[in-house]
């Protein structure tokens, strides 16, 4: 009997120091994790404040060229006037005057009106907001198509990166105009046709030209290190592939800013862009270049915008690449 007392005694100290030690380790691992958090939360916030000062490195280092200089400038003029004219224009765009048509510059008409009379700079400054849409939402949809289209190129899968790749080199074949020809059949005229047209051109030409880089990166050592130690497709995408093909990204996302904004006019007009009512550059030079040889001015002015605005992305295309290089630019590597 007492022998059973005894055994009983010793389990009862057993389990309650057992019960001791899982608590002392329940302790030690809440601590270490609340250890963990903090620097984990001060990596992150290191990570950020790097990301934003290489960011201003960029910026400055184009800000001290002078082709960089005048594309900055051209480009916050451009998105100013967009949001000027969302509250105010020099005349109201629906202001016509039968008498005033294809009236020369005055104090009140500061370039002229139009065919139905309505003032030039005025349509030219809310043209700027649609153009300005336009490009915006073209890159915003040819970027995400664009990394999307990636990632399966350079998948692990081999069936379906090298379909990808050919399905890519297939459709890059078909040109921008052909596309929205295809869009505009059940959507009509509209600024979407505009804006997927030259999503998909550019977001595909975009995933052809930022797959070697991207190629390179998932075949190296350090995202085979990476897989090795159970990391995720998606996190090694993330953290791994995506950093390195960035700069790429952002030189063709740039460009292809300055192609939006001449295929708007170009598709404005064919008819199958900006419709009618809706002001843009394209459609004022689409409705001026019939009287050219009668009126010259009135196609001068959204020409003359749309070939500034233009060049001038194309030109921060070509200096943000020569500038996100860390080889050329050892401020850019400190940071």
């Amino acid at each position: 009997m007492m022998m059973r007392n005894d055994s009983h005694n010793r389990a009862e100290e057993y389990q309650t120091g057992t019960d001791l030690s899982d608590m002392r380790q329940g302790a030690v691992s809440s601590v270490e994790r609340s250890a963990n958090q903090p620097s984990k939360r001060a990596a992150k916030d290191r990570e950020n404040v790097a990301l934003g000062r290489g960011f201003a490195v960029v910026l400055r280092l184009i800000w001290k060229r002078g082709e960089g200089k005048f594309a900055l400038t051209v480009m916050t003029s451009w998105v100013a006037i967009s949001l000027i004219s969302l509250f105010w224009t020099p005349q109201s765009l629906w202001k016509t005057d039968g008498y005033q048509v294809w009236a020369k510059p005055s104090a009140t008409q500061w370039l002229g009106t139009d065919g139905i009379g309505a003032d030039v700079f005025s349509w030219l400054m809310a043209g700027a907001r649609t153009d300005l849409f336009i490009a915006v939402a073209s890159v915003i949809f040819a970027g995400i198509l664009g990394v999307l289209l990636i990632s399966i190129m350079v998948s692990r899968n081999s069936a379906l990166s090298n379909g990808s790749v050919v399905a890519v080199d297939a459709l890059i074949s078909i040109p921008t105009i052909l596309i929205a020809l295809i869009l505009a059949v059940p959507m009509g005229a509209s600024v979407m046709v505009v804006v997927l047209a030259c999503g998909i051109g550019y977001g595909l030409n975009l995933a052809r030209v930022a797959r070697p880089e991207a190629l390179l990166a998932a075949n190296s050592d350090y995202v085979g290190s990476a897989l090795s130690y159970g990391a995720s497709g998606f996190s090694v995408m993330l953290h791994h592939i995506l950093p390195n093909v960035m700069p790429t990204v952002m030189v063709q996302l740039s460009l292809s800013a300055g192609t939006a904004v001449l295929a708007e006019s170009g598709l404005t007009y064919l008819g199958i862009g900006v419709p009618s009512g809706v002001p843009s550059w394209g459609h004022s030079l689409a409705t001026s270049v019939k009287l050219i040889d009668v009126y010259p001015l009135s196609a001068l002015w959204p020409g003359l915008i749309v070939t500034i605005v233009a060049v001038a992305l194309n030109i921060f295309g070509d200096v943000l690449r020569d500038t996100t290089d860390p080889s050329s630019n050892p401020e850019l590597r400190r940071s």
